[in-house]
């Protein structure tokens, strides 16, 4: 007897180390997904993350990224490049850590829910073991893959930790004799949670239902005990508001953008109902919607009409029964900042949104599963261990089922053009994905097909601009530069304050060989954007082909204080600072460029060559025997290597 009772106390944390290995089968393969999309501005073109120091740079972004106004995520993005640099495996270790956590808090909530007084009597002891159930499911959910294997949805996953944290530390300190610590610790998660994504704005009210639901019975009472705790909470709200109040992303969400309130109120009535639908049966997911607007009622009357019976239940039972009412409001209230009136023109649906959604929806499946099934039990009069054999193959069944079907998407996700090409082929009039597949195909040097779902973006939607630059793209390394040049033009008139295609079409003019023309796009680019690495260095590439050197000079210098890490910016600021004769300079970034880049053939040669004009003639040869043994076929290398030999063997002679 005394060893099943030591078995029955040891069963729930095994479970839970088991639960979470599950968790980490089921990302085992997400490891080397690659960035892509809003990644992209976020981390690689983001000079932000490439410093720690200082620590307020490390804490902002450039405006209109997905990091813009969210300080925690910045920092963060700053600690993965400062560890790995641009090695997309640590970015996806963080995010399924975070996500583990999460799923750890999960369970601490509903094991403590259900063990509360409201429910001892009926789930004192499946407690443990409903609660690993809950947050097994909600972790290994296939809803849950985009959120965690793409890595800039970091947002999401940061924002649902400290959202837990914050009601977690909450319920601790409700029954702790450290109330006040514990206090203290759900303000600042909330505060780090506000600083992590705007949907925390929800967070201290639903504090304040769960502590109406499970705690103290009333409003009246917990102001009264707790009013200290909720001043906190509600303080945080000034943080959120300091973020937002210079429109870090007003390119992309708030009135006036060409979405209607109410077009997109309509909308959303089916986009919630399609959630609720991926919580069920999670097929297809899809990365990009690009949902089509409901443009009148009728459109979306019978999801109107479901998601107003929820609404309408939700309100009663939030007053006849808290604890149910609970569940609908964690749905409800979450969602409202991105699935309400305030319109989000890139995305007006997307699987993020259900992060913590739907975890009310796991447990409302799970606990009322559970009491279905203790029901039918006792009906059937069946004796232990029967009951939790079946309970517990059930949930195995399922567990197993949902991690399945979680590895399997992110198998979609192994390359750019495997994850665009899925979303081309669930939603085909995705002018979205058509443009973004075009890109792929791009990197994947499949130019016709590049322009095939560039035309095809742009049938679509005529003015997207995105599509019209990436085809621009593909036409130029086609070879048709003048073709390119005028889609670039026009994608600027419908967007003239987008540096990145400022960019391109100066990069475009280039290769035609209007160098002078292009300095004007190079230096719009810059007054948008000031700190962008790769306009500064084409530019002073510009500049240096016009001879306008003492620009280079500047232009390459503000690249690599934005990017030291750039041999290339380090060999052509070299280059120039040789013709201007300054060798000593010249011969200290020539240096750099080696170091950083061992293999740089080129690098090599030049710096032998300064080194020729320092006397330095031994140490050049073994530059330019370097560069032999990265390139034999260098023309330069050889040429000066015979020449340095010969300077060598004339002063030994003498």
């Amino acid at each position: 007897m005394q060893s099943r009772a030591i078995m029955r106390s040891l069963a729930p944390p095994g479970l839970l180390i088991i639960g979470l290995a599950a968790g980490v089968l089921a990302y085992a393969n997400s490891f080397s997904t690659p960035f892509f999309f809003d990644d992209l501005s976020s981390i690689p073109e983001n000079p932000h993350v490439r410093h720690l120091w200082p620590l307020s740079r490390a804490l902002t972004a450039p405006p209109q990224t997905a990091v813009a106004g969210r300080p925690v995520v910045s920092l963060t993005l700053a600690i993965n490049y400062a560890v790995g640099g641009l090695d997309v495996r640590g970015y996806h270790v963080f995010n399924l850590t975070v996500h583990l956590l999460s799923a750890l808090l999960l369970f601490g909530i509903v094991r403590r829910t259900l063990q509360s007084p409201i429910f001892r009597d009926r789930f004192d002891r499946s407690a443990p073991w409903l609660a690993i159930t809950v947050a097994a499911i909600w972790m290994i959910h296939p809803l849950q893959s985009e959120s965690v294997t793409y890595v800039i949805l970091r947002t999401e996953l940061l924002m649902g930790l400290f959202y837990l944290l914050t009601l977690y530390c909450a319920i601790r300190g409700w029954t702790s004799r450290r109330r006040r610590i514990w206090f203290a610790a759900a303000v600042v998660a909330c505060s780090l949670g506000m600083a992590s994504k705007e949907v925390m704005v929800s967070a201290p009210l639903m504090v304040l239902l769960y502590d109406r639901a499970f705690v103290s019975g009333s409003f009246g009472a917990l102001l009264r005990r707790r009013a200290g705790l909720y001043a906190g909470l509600a303080a945080t709200w000034i943080i959120l508001i300091s973020l937002m109040i210079s429109g870090p992303r007003s390119d992309s969400v708030g009135f006036g953008l060409g979405i209607s309130a109410l077009d997109y109120l309509r909308t959303q009535s089916e986009v919630l109902v399609w959630y609720l639908r991926l919580c069920v049966w999670p097929d297809p997911l899809v990365v990009s919607y690009e949902w089509e607007l409901a443009k009148t009622l009728s459109a979306c009357m019978p999801q109107g009409l479901v998601i107003v019976v929820l609404l309408a239940v939700t309100a009663w039972a939030l007053w006849r029964r808290p604890s149910l009412g609970f569940a609908g409001a964690w749905f409800f209230l979450i969602l409202a900042p991105t699935s309400s009136i305030v319109p989000i023109i890139t995305e007006v649906a997307g699987e993020r949104r259900m992060y913590l959604p739907l975890a009310s929806v796991v447990a409302l499946f799970v606990i009322g599963g559970h009491r279905v099934l203790q029901t039918a039990f006792r009906r059937l009069a069946l004796r232990v261990p029967l009951p939790q054999l079946i309970s517990g193959g059930l949930v195995i069944a399922l567990a197993a089922l949902l991690g399945y079907g979680t590895f399997q998407r992110n198998k979609d996700y192994r390359s750019v053009l495997s994850i665009w090409a899925d979303a081309v082929a669930k939603r085909p009039k995705n002018y979205r994905a058509h443009s973004n597949l075009a890109g792929a195909f791009i990197e994947a040097g499949q130019l016709d097909s590049a322009v095939r779902h560039g035309e095809r973006a742009l049938n679509l939607k005529p003015d997207h601009v995105r599509a019209r630059a990436n085809l621009a793209l593909a036409l130029k390394r086609q070879g048709r530069i003048d073709k390119a040049i005028q889609h670039y033009k026009k994608a600027l008139r419908v967007k003239a304050q987008d540096p990145k295609l400022h960019h391109t079409l100066a990069i475009a003019l280039a290769a035609r060989g209007d160098v002078d023309e292009a300095i004007e796009p190079y230096g719009a680019a810059l007054r948008i954007r000031p700190e962008s690495p790769l306009t500064h260095l084409n530019l002073a590439e510009a500049l240096v082909a016009q001879g306008r050197l003492t620009e280079a000079v500047h232009h390459y210098s503000e690249t690599l204080r934005l990017n030291s890490g750039m041999a290339v910016a380090h060999y052509n600021l070299g280059n120039v600072l040789f013709r201007q004769g300054k060798i000593d300079d010249a011969m200290e970034h020539y240096t750099q460029a080696v170091r950083i880049k061992p293999a740089f053939a080129d690098a090599r040669v030049n710096l032998g060559v300064a080194l020729v004009h320092k006397g330095r003639t031994t140490e050049a040869v073994d530059q330019y025997r370097a560069a032999l043994q990265i390139d034999p076929q260098h023309p330069q290398a050889r040429e000066h290597l015979n020449a340095a030999l010969a300077v060598l063997r004339n002063r030994d002679t003498r």
